[in-house]
């Protein structure tokens, strides 16, 4: 039997692909990995405005940008999980909620980078952000108006902008992910009123008992109607996924600047730890009471 000798027998060189493309420039099109993602565009927009520029700086930039390229995303998702509800295509809702679901794990994973940092990093380069804020996010605003939180008293933050006044005015004029599912339950023979098939939907939804009771239907016969309750079981896992981020963002802001005010002129921590109270999908809460009591 032939024994191998490792220094002798050594194993052949592998080539490169053949086919491996390794002329570029010759066309307009996007031939390269860098011109379909734009890196030219994308790896230079992280100016830092300290002087000398600090490390903390840029990362505290980086997070922010790569959390709002994620809202961006989850935004255009919730975009197609209301659609999908209107065409009572509830598979495929499911399905799309669970990418939400999975971007918002990677939204909260990033207040643990952030983390990293020290209140002594982030003195270093607090006043280079000037009057800027979280909150003045209008990307974390669609998403949330998106949800149902719409609180339009926050337009008045963009007045300067018409073209994200726009914007959040357009996502107002939708109706929510859950006025989308108040209609499915009407679409699925159960008893709604009109005056909540017809609520002005550009204001947040509160809690409606008629509505709850046909949730204690659902739930308490899950068998009956599998669909709807695995679309509320799903909501409430985005919903709880929401206030994860939240919450992470409250204690990461309270980590770091203690109860020091924002740099957007708000009470900081006290003004983050208000919005732990909202609820998007507040019958599915109370339902909760109502199956427990």
């Amino acid at each position: 039997m032939k024994r191998f000798n490792m220094s002798k027998d050594k194993a052949p060189k592998r080539d490169l692909e053949k086919t491996i493309h390794r002329e570029f420039g010759k066309s307009k099109t996007r031939e390269t990995y860098s011109d379909f993602l734009q890196l030219d565009v994308l790896l230079n927009i992280q100016n830092t405005f300290t002087t000398p520029p600090q490390r903390d700086e840029l990362l505290f930039i980086m997070i922010h940008q790569i959390s709002e390229l994620w809202l961006k995303l989850a935004y255009s998702e919730l975009g197609e999980i209301r659609s999908l509800i209107q065409k009572d295509d509830l598979n495929r809702t499911i399905k799309t909620i669970g990418r939400v679901k999975t971007i918002q794990e990677q939204l909260i994973n990033s207040w643990k980078v952030l983390l990293t940092m020290t209140p002594t990093d982030y003195k270093d380069f607090r006043d280079s952000l000037g009057q800027s804020s979280g909150f003045q996010s209008w990307g974390y605003r669609l998403v949330e108006y998106a949800m149902g939180n719409r609180d339009n008293s926050y337009l008045a933050v963009h007045k300067h902008d018409p073209e994200v006044i726009e914007k959040l005015n357009a996502e107002l004029a939708k109706p929510s992910i859950y006025d989308c599912v108040i209609h499915l339950l009407a679409r699925n023979g159960f008893p709604v009123d009109d005056d909540l098939l017809n609520r002005d939907k550009s204001q947040s939804y509160l809690s409606d008992p008629r509505i709850v009771d046909i949730w204690h239907t659902i739930y308490t016969k899950p068998d009956a109607h599998w669909a709807l309750y695995n679309l509320g079981e799903s909501l409430m896992d985005m919903e709880t996924l929401f206030q994860q981020w939240r919450f992470s963002h409250v204690r990461t802001v309270e980590r770091i600047i203690g109860g020091q005010s924002g740099t957007g002129g708000s009470s900081g921590v006290e003004f983050l730890e208000r919005a732990l109270k909202l609820k998007c999908f507040p019958d599915l809460y109370a339902l909760r009471d109502r199956i427990l009591n």
